[in-house]
């Protein structure tokens, strides 16, 4: 078995990877990712979700294709031209909210244990305001993050930022941990 094999992507996801590909935005998450998240979300029905990162709209499009129709996704980022694809794509799902805003800014107005499911896919609530990020996870609920995989497109240095991140989280009291040698590194938290 592939573990591509039983994947059942989201109706929008053509549009998106298409307009991805014309933007040349590298960025994007990766199906197997993307098919995590969509099982993730399904998990949470009734679920407040949050993805910190919109880019494109990749992984919102699996987060929204596995959420039931009472739950709602946040996303936000700060690009209005990688943004602008997702709202093309996915803007009329009343389920959704696009924020354009720095993720640290807005993180520091929310509400402590108010979010089912975090996937942090910025800098913001994973490199940076990880601690705030954290602190919106509801009891049982995931905080995910991907590319934990030495990447070609990582900057020099960022291997002992990557590391230094795994152990911050590993040693948190308030959740049990699972990191994954899997798609592109994948680390789901779950809160205490």
């Amino acid at each position: 078995m592939r573990d591509t094999d039983f994947i059942t992507p989201p109706t929008a996801l053509p549009l998106i990877e298409s307009r991805t590909a014309e933007l040349n935005f590298g960025m994007a998450s990766e199906p197997r990712t993307g098919s995590l998240l969509q099982v993730l979300a399904a998990s949470k029905p009734n679920g407040r979700l949050l993805e910190l990162g919109t880019g494109t709209g990749m992984a919102t499009a699996w987060l929204l294709s596995g959420m039931d129709t009472h739950s709602t996704l946040i996303s936000v980022d700060t690009d209005p031209a990688l943004q602008a694809v997702a709202r093309q794509a996915l803007g009329d799902d009343l389920r959704l909210s696009l924020v354009l805003e720095d993720g640290a800014t807005w993180l520091a107005r929310q509400t402590p244990a108010s979010f089912d499911l975090i996937f942090a896919d910025a800098m913001p609530g994973k490199y940076e305001s990880t601690d705030k990020a954290l602190a919106l996870v509801a009891p049982g609920g995931f905080y995910v993050i991907d590319d934990m995989i030495p990447q070609p497109k990582w900057p020099e240095g960022h291997d002992s930022k990557s590391k230094s991140l795994l152990d911050t989280l590993a040693s948190h009291p308030g959740f049990h941990m699972a990191s994954m040698a899997w798609s592109t590194g994948i680390v789901i938290l779950v809160r205490k």
